[in-house]
């Protein structure tokens, strides 16, 4: 495949099996993840042979009580392709998939799984947070890696002519590394150079998702097309939640589907989906409905149909009914689900 020139993008979405226009996005699922290893590296080296999930099992892999580290690995074409199917037929028509750099990308099996459902998937470039870095990265520059990203969106990704739809996730941690601010930086330049948006994975304190504004803000780059993922896990205040989407990035409510308090490796209490429907409501009061996205951000086993979760079709069978019913009107349910999207995924 030729390299593709921002001319050849703009205004256009690019899928994993190639370019659309933006009014065939239709509903869209903004932060999901199809194959993922989120095993940390420091687990490599150890020889753990996990149980298999099942339905009598998968509460107590779910909630932390059975560690589980297969729990944490997506990498089956058949599977993923089934649960998509089950998304599809609740209603979505697109998926972001934002396996990036450090969490084996799978850019073959997701042009499979593009055929074989015939759901839009727009893939993901960049590198998740430093622990999941290649160590090669500790020494490389802030145009280099806007160098790689610039080339995963115009030629292919991770060793393929599969080409990145949009910048993301970008991983960062709270205290915000270093190296993860050159790749930051990086981002920023291959987001200017490509007309893509940029997702980002903030750090769990509730101040770094501001941090995050702030440095785009400095580096004198727009924020209308910067999508800060995962708010449900980490705002919990309507002061800091307004503050940020003031500033006007895009809010990504990501975790639609966790209904259970505990939070992986952190004492966070997570909301339920009535939780995040309140913080919306909040920010669509004050005059934020086209800076609103929503995801399920699944990246577990335990999540899918399959192992006993909601699967990728949660928020069209459930979500969207529970809006409905909570009061939102249908044009609201269309400014999150379909026209948001749809917006931030054509280049510009």
């Amino acid at each position: 495949m030729s390299r593709a020139s921002r001319a050849d993008l703009k205004g256009k979405v690019q899928t994993v099996t190639g370019l659309i226009d933006p009014a065939d996005v239709g509903p869209a699922l903004m932060h999901e993840h199809l194959f993922i290893d989120l095993n940390p590296p420091r687990f490599a080296a150890e020889a753990v042979d996990d149980d298999e999930i099942t339905l009598c099992n998968c509460f107590k892999v779910r909630y932390g009580q059975q560690p589980s580290r297969l729990n944490y690995r997506l990498n089956e074409r058949a599977i993923a392709a089934a649960e998509v199917a089950e998304m599809r037929a609740a209603g979505g028509r697109t998926i972001v998939e934002l396996t990036s750099g450090g969490l084996r990308p799978d850019p073959g099996g997701l042009v499979e799984v593009a055929r074989a459902t015939g759901v839009n998937i727009v893939m993901g470039c960049g590198h998740y947070v430093h622990e999941y870095h290649d160590p090669a990265n500790a020494d490389r520059h802030v145009d280099d890696f806007a160098h790689e990203m610039i080339t995963q969106v115009l030629e292919g990704a991770w060793g393929s002519d599969v080409r990145a739809g949009i910048i993301g996730e970008i991983g960062c941690q709270a205290p915000w590394t270093e190296q993860e601010q050159r790749v930051m930086r990086g981002a920023l330049i291959a987001q200017a150079e490509t007309g893509a948006a940029l997702n980002v994975h903030p750090g769990r304190h509730p101040d770094q998702p501001q941090e995050v504004a702030d440095f785009v803000v400095a580096a004198g780059a727009p924020t209308e097309r910067l999508i800060l993922s995962h708010i449900d896990r980490t705002i919990f205040d309507a002061d800091r939640l307004l503050r940020l989407a003031d500033s006007g990035c895009v809010i990504e409510f990501d975790l639609f589907g966790w209904e259970q308090s505990a939070y992986p490796m952190s004492d966070i209490d997570m909301p339920n989906d009535a939780g995040r429907l309140k913080l919306i409501r909040l920010l669509i009061d004050r005059g934020h409905l086209d800076r609103i996205v929503i995801s399920q951000d699944i990246c577990t086993r335990t999540r899918l149909t399959r192992y006993g979760g909601h699967g990728y079709q949660h928020i069209f069978a459930n979500v969207i009914p529970l809006m409905r019913r909570r009061g939102f009107s249908g044009d609201e349910v269309d400014a999150i689900t379909v026209r948001n999207p749809r917006r931030l995924l054509a280049f510009i």
